[in-house]
Parts: C-alpha cells; sequence; structure tokens
C-alpha cells in the first residue's frame, strides 16, 4: 500500500509534516518520497509542477489519486485506512464535532502566524508598513491567546479531548512552528506543555523536520508575542 504512495515534501512546512504525520498514525512508512529545498526553489521544479500545478508542497499521490491540500490528504489517508494504525476520528458525536471544529481553526492559525512570519518575504520593501507588522502581530497573539485558552478548558490532553485525533494531526505542526520561532513556553503554559508532551509521540518524532534537528535553537522572530 505505501509503496503506491509518493510525497514531495519540504523541511518544517507544517501542511507537509501533517501529512507524515497522518502517514505515521496509519502505520504507512516505507511510502516513496522526496526532501525538497524551497530556498532553492525545487518546489517550483517540473517534479512537483506535474504533480501539483500550484507548484507547492506537500505533493502527494496515492496511485493515480492526486491530493495536494494538506487536510485533504490527511482526511482521506483516515477514510481509506479507518482499521489499520490509529483511529484518528473520535466515534462520539461531541469528540467529533470538536476535533473538526479544531482543525479547521488550525487554518486561522497557520494563516496568522504566516503573516508574521513571512511578512518581509511575501511583502515588497516598498510596500511594507510599520502599522501592518503591528496589526499583524496583535492579530497573532490574540489567536495564540484563543488556543491557550482552549486547552485550559479541553478534558483530556489533546486537542479534541483524552484521544490524540486529527485536530492533533493538522494542528500541532503550527503549534510547533510557533515555538520555533520563539513563541514563550512561559507566557503560555498550556501550549507549551502540549507541545513538549507530543515531541516524543512516534509519529511526530519520526517526521521532525530535519532542519530543526541540525539547528534546535530556532529563532527568536515572536519571543514577543
Amino acid at each position: 500500500m505505501a509503496q503506491d504512495m509518493t510525497l514531495l515534501w519540504g523541511s518544517g512546512s507544517p501542511p507537509c509534516w501533517r501529512v507524515m504525520v497522518a502517514l505515521e498514525e496509519k502505520n504507512l512508512q516505507g511510502y516513496n518520497q522526496k526532501m525538497l529545498s524551497f530556498q532553492k526553489m525545487e518546489h517550483k521544479s517540473q517534479e512537483v509542477m506535474e504533480m501539483n500545478p500550484r507548484g507547492q508542497l506537500p505533493s502527494f499521490k496515492h496511485g493515480t489519486h492526486v491530493l495536494n491540500e494538506s487536510y485533504a490528504a490527511c482526511m482521506y489517508l483516515e477514510s481509506q485506512f479507518k482499521s489499520q494504525g490509529n483511529k484518528l476520528i473520535p466515534d462520539c458525536p461531541a469528540g467529533q464535532a470538536l476535533m473538526y471544529q479544531r482543525m479547521f481553526e488550525g487554518l486561522t492559525l497557520n494563516q496568522k502566524m504566516g503573516d508574521v512570519i513571512y511578512y518581509n518575504w511575501k511583502v515588497p520593501e516598498g510596500e511594507r508598513h510599520d502599522s501592518a507588522v503591528k496589526r499583524n502581530r496583535e492579530a497573532l497573539s490574540a489567536e495564540v491567546k484563543l488556543w491557550e485558552g482552549y486547552l485550559q478548558k479541553v478534558s483530556g490532553s489533546f486537542l479534541a479531548g483524552k484521544t490524540f485525533s486529527l485536530a492533533d494531526v493538522t494542528v500541532y505542526p503550527s503549534i510547533a512552528y510557533i515555538f520555533h520561532f520563539g513563541l514563550s513556553e512561559e507566557r503560555y503554559p498550556k501550549l507549551a506543555a502540549y507541545y513538549n508532551s507530543l515531541k516524543d509521540r512516534p509519529s511526530i518524532k519520526a517526521s521532525w523536520p530535519p532542519t530543526w534537528l541540525e539547528n534546535p535553537q530556532g529563532q527568536d522572530l515572536l519571543k514577543d508575542i
């Protein structure tokens, strides 16, 4: 099964990491994979464009089925391999509802962290404004506080309760990303506890970004958030 799968990915990218965690959780090790460099613009290579005309990573294929959107790939893997590996969707309606809610709220977290982290990369120098930087940082601060509050209220160690689910598969990489970029563990103790508690989960440890292993210190861009 895994031999029919191909994943083109980039180290540290939360969307790529989501798919890798899902593959590990479903015991689909041994898939074909290739790490590409964003810095070298390899995500715009012909190899990627043939699978993903948007020129983005991840690019994922199972047989003839192409799923380049990371959430779609994760949901597909759980649907197609329900009885294999770890179950990632709760049976009870309340658990399912919370899981889906947190999953899709994770896209907002991803957007707001990207507005801060990638601002200088996305916005040409002549179009940058201090007011926009301030607004983006305030929006990310409010978003992170929201997630800290969710973890204070949830009954269990995971985003949707007592069991690891697709909410964790999809959102944990973004939370790890903001800590890698310097988010204060002291200021957000519940998020920090969640982040640290899952570092050694086999699926996460096996797929930990190799560039982060080489440079575990990360950056301090978000230290004041």
